[in-house]
């Protein structure tokens, strides 16, 4: 190794220095014209949740503002009139979530803290929105509620409640949680797995499916049933399972519900199956797709009560398999494709009043459009333009949906239900947008791996000029069954890096979404492969025609597959760059499959158990190509992170510590394998940036070993 500052590198491995030590987190947001930062980013409002009022008049919606003291995220809903000139958003509920229109439109619905229990409130909003009435408790269960969804009618409700599934009423999940914090004694004794799962460790309890009642009064009656008895599952799934995953027929009659039976396979099984149920519990509920030991979910019944529709895999233990669209007949079983000829994996399916029109959306080409698909034939049309459409709602022959892009976060649009007459109806975030700077930004193809169409995108710095070059950030995407789209981000955003007087450029090589099912598959077994080779011809295509990359002086960042391909590239590919940054990405492949949660994944991925082709975990692992490291790495791994286990990150910034190579650790105890807290946001993007300048620095030293 022949260091070219040793009192630099000196400093950098021989002195432990805490992150917070060498960066500002104080929090001062920029006032007039300014280049986009972080701190414009986690001060954003976030808009989300549409739900257009079943006459389609008003609009219900969430918005996430920030309390950057409080250090937390508070949910606001607010209502607004779509067809009074000049309407303004008027906030109905100060703290609240999971807003659900009344069955008469005349009332909301939401979940809501009553002394730290999470419970189901109303708000009668009467004819004018802006004078409604306070809100109403209508639940008082000892437990949070989980996810619920109205029936039909409104005389119901489906409420999910984490429980001991040996319990028969609520209160015995809630006394026995108390007594477990009162016993001095902190042990606890497994005997399966799924000891502890994303950011969470497992304590016996499961998510189960109750209907409760509504009495005259507006109340819920006495304890509600427990529909999903007998089911060893969560309903809905965990950790990021919704009301999606279950709805009342049409008569209110009956639920479905899809679920995977856990058992002791449960962290190596993506089987989920659609099971149905009485509404008043007087018969356990009866699987409908058995069959299938791939993934059946997201049950969507037809208003005619004939038919279920539900997204399907083929591929057990692929949880990137592409998700079909069923269509189910009730009366026999039969089932068949809706979409056979449409290359596309979507989610979020719902269904027009009529019953002929389909909705749903997917990754296509690096954007994430609505959708809307003929049950009759399986056509598909797009209805939103580009950018990305998180969330959408179906009322009166209207959709209302929340759209963002790589320059603005969401806002919603109204259109009609074939998606004429689109219209922008909200605006937040305008003010700041008018200050804030951002780089514009532009969609480029090139020849991949085996000279196959691979997509990427560049975006410009903001301050942008003709004919000067600029430091280049090269983002590598995570999943790795995933994609950089068209769409806005609160973690990995490259504005935050063109405000910072950086290029950006990423590559959705092979194995990303939105290409065809073909495309995704390809990178399983094959990790450092065909991705890699990707990234190598995209960043060469970038160069060539992009002369404002300054190729020279350049940094990768990635985070999970994105941050596995940062430890990869740092073996086998590190000529390009000054610098390289990994956030909880996997460094050792052998024992990522022991250390982490879903197996599914890692066998599906390596071709089956380490146990049995350990060579496959061994053919693109990163820990063998460690001494050929040599490029300065700053190391990002949080505590909570069970998905890629915080030893991996260790064990790389043990690795560059021990080899003598530039390197910090930033690690974050409370965070999981996101960073979601705003101090800890504004935190990672200052030691982030930090970083990227220190090593791209016109005047810089190489910092790489030799």
């Amino acid at each position: 190794m022949k260091p070219l500052h040793a009192a630099l590198l000196l400093a950098l491995v021989a002195s432990p220095v805490l992150a917070g030590d060498v960066v500002d987190t104080t929090f001062a947001k920029a006032q007039g014209s300014h280049a986009f930062n972080v701190r414009d980013l986690v001060m954003m409002e976030r808009v989300s949740d549409p739900q257009l009022s079943p006459d389609g008049r008003h609009a219900a919606f969430s918005v996430r503002s920030t309390d950057y003291a409080a250090n937390k995220g508070v949910n606001a809903i607010y209502v607004l009139d779509l067809e009074r000139k000049g309407a303004q958003p008027v906030k109905v509920v100060e703290k609240g979530s999971s807003a659900r229109w009344s069955a008469d439109g005349k009332s909301l619905y939401f979940v809501a803290p009553a002394k730290d229990v999470a419970q189901l409130w109303r708000v009668d909003l009467g004819a004018n929105p802006s004078s409604h009435a306070a809100p109403v408790q209508v639940s008082h269960a000892p437990l949070d509620v989980v996810d619920y969804k109205l029936s039909p009618d409104g005389r119901q409700v489906l409420l999910s409640y984490e429980v001991f599934t040996d319990c028969t009423t609520l209160a015995c999940t809630e006394q026995r949680i108390e007594a477990r914090a009162k016993d001095k004694a902190s042990g606890t004794l497994y005997n399966k797995l799924f000891v502890r799962h994303w950011d969470t460790w497992a304590d016996g309890r499961r998510n189960q499916l109750f209907v409760g009642t509504f009495g005259a009064d507006g109340q819920l009656q006495a304890e509600p049933t427990l529909l999903s008895r007998g089911i060893d599952g969560d309903v809905p799934s965990k950790p990021f399972g919704d009301a999606s995953e279950f709805a009342f027929a049409p008569d209110g009659k009956s639920v479905y519900f899809d679920v995977r039976i856990a058992g002791t396979t449960e962290p190596w099984s993506t089987n989920f199956d659609l099971y149905r149920v009485p509404v008043d519990g007087s018969a356990a509920p009866v699987n409908l797709t058995a069959d299938n030991k791939a993934w059946d979910a997201y049950p969507v019944p037809s208003p005619d009560g004939k038919t279920l529709y539900y997204l399907a895999m083929k591929t057990p233990g692929f949880e990137a398999d592409r998700f079909a669209i069923m269509a189910m007949d009730l009366a026999t079983g039969a089932r068949h494709e809706v979409d056979p000829r449409w290359d596309r994996s979507p989610g979020g399916l719902a269904i027009s009043a009529d019953g002929k029109t389909l909705y749903a959306t997917a990754d296509d080409e690096g954007q994430h459009p609505l959708f809307a698909i003929d049950p009759a034939n399986g056509e598909v049309r797009s209805l939103s333009g580009a950018g990305d459409v998180n969330a959408f709602s179906l009322a009166a022959g209207k959709v209302l949906f929340a759209r963002d892009d790589l320059k603005r976060p969401a806002d919603l649009y109204l259109a009609k239900a074939d998606g004429r007459g689109l219209k922008q109806v909200t605006h937040f975030n305008a003010e700041d947008l008018k200050n804030a700077k951002v780089g514009d930004f532009e969609f480029f193809q090139f020849p991949g791996w085996n000279n196959e169409t691979v997509q990427g995108y560049v975006v410009k710095p903001v301050d942008y000029q003709k004919g000067k070059t600029y430091p280049v950030a090269f983002i590598i995407h995570g999943g790795p069954q995933g994609a950089m789209s068209n769409g806005w981000s609160y973690r990995w955003n490259p504005q935050t890096y063109a405000g910072q007087g950086f290029a950006v450029v990423t590559i959705n090589f092979h194995g990303s979404t939105g290409y065809g099912q073909k495309f995704t598959d390809s990178i399983s077994g094959d990790w450092g492969g065909k991705p890699l080779e990707d990234l190598k011809l995209g960043w060469k295509a970038a160069l060539d025609k992009y002369k404002f990359l300054d190729g020279d002086r350049a940094c990768a960042l990635g985070a999970s597959y994105g941050g596995y391909m940062v430890y990869w590239i740092a073996g086998v590919w590190n000529q390009p760059w000054k610098c390289l940054i990994d956030h909880d990405g996997v460094f050792d492949a052998r024992m990522m499959y022991y250390a982490t949660e879903e197996l599914w994944f890692e066998e599906r991925e390596n071709g089956g158990p380490q146990y049995e082709v350990p060579q496959n975990y061994e053919k693109f692992n990163p820990i063998d190509h460690v001494k050929d490291w040599r490029v300065p790495m700053l190391v990002v791994h949080s505590g909570k992170d069970f998905r890629i286990p915080i030893t991996q990150g260790l064990g790389a910034f043990t690795a560059l510590q021990r080899r003598g190579i530039p390197s910090e650790l930033l690690t974050f105890p409370d965070e999981n394998h996101w960073v979601l807290k705003p101090h800890n946001s504004v935190q990672w993007h200052d030691t982030v940036n930090a970083w990227l300048k220190q090593w791209t620095a016109k005047d810089a030293p190489s910092g790489a070993s030799k």
